[in-house]
């Protein structure tokens, strides 16, 4: 190699050494899913955040028995951290995610799947019903709950004298956030179900 071409190498190497540290911290490469949660194509992961907070269940008559009681899901309560660990948002009902600066995206539950651990709430792909912006959250797609820790309903504690009273579950997962690269076919959200007897199909 000739004196000419090491400062050209070197410049090179600089060069692409200045685009992967410039490269924007924010893009989360797409989590490996089962299939019925995998983001329909023609959307790209921009953004992953980590949550940790709770999951809140309120003790009610079962609907279809009031003789029964049961924990029924009522909204999730948790910061949203970056790769930092800085928080840079947070989740609440809806569901809805919304940043530090403004921007949010409320969701609807399309499908789940159970979690790799069998103490954790279910994975989840949910579809955007409304985004606002700009921001992060602007103009979001599809959103993904996985690696999720704990979050489950109680197993006990539930009965005629604890009507109304709350359990905040702690829980943690990683989202993902996508944005459409095409004009991608749109999926169906699933409506909630009525039924308090399966509580962990409506967590996000």
């Amino acid at each position: 190699m000739n004196r000419r071409t090491c400062p050209m190498l070197w410049a090179a190497v600089c060069l692409v050494g200045a685009s992967l540290s410039h490269a924007s911290p924010r893009t989360g490469r797409a989590p490996q899913v089962p299939e019925s949660l995998k983001v329909p194509a023609g959307n790209e992961a921009i953004f992953r955040a980590r949550a940790t907070g709770v999951q809140i269940y309120v003790c009610n008559p079962v609907a279809t028995d009031q003789t029964q009681f049961a924990w029924s899901f009522k909204a999730p309560e948790a910061k949203l951290l970056d790769a930092r660990g800085k928080v840079v948002g947070s989740h609440y009902a809806g569901p809805t995610w919304e940043s530090t600066k403004g921007s949010k995206v409320v969701g609807a539950m399309v499908q789940n799947a159970p979690s790799p651990d069998p103490a954790a709430i279910p994975w989840l792909l949910l579809q955007a019903k409304s985004t606002t912006g700009p921001g992060v959250f602007d103009r979001v797609t599809f959103v993904q709950r996985v690696s999720t820790g704990g979050g489950k309903a109680p197993a006990t504690g539930c009965d005629a004298a604890s009507v109304g009273r709350e359990a905040r579950v702690p829980y943690t997962a990683e989202y993902f956030f996508y944005r459409g690269t095409t004009a991608a076919p749109r999926v169906t959200a699933r409506e909630p179900s009525s039924s308090r007897r399966r509580p962990s199909g409506r967590r996000s």
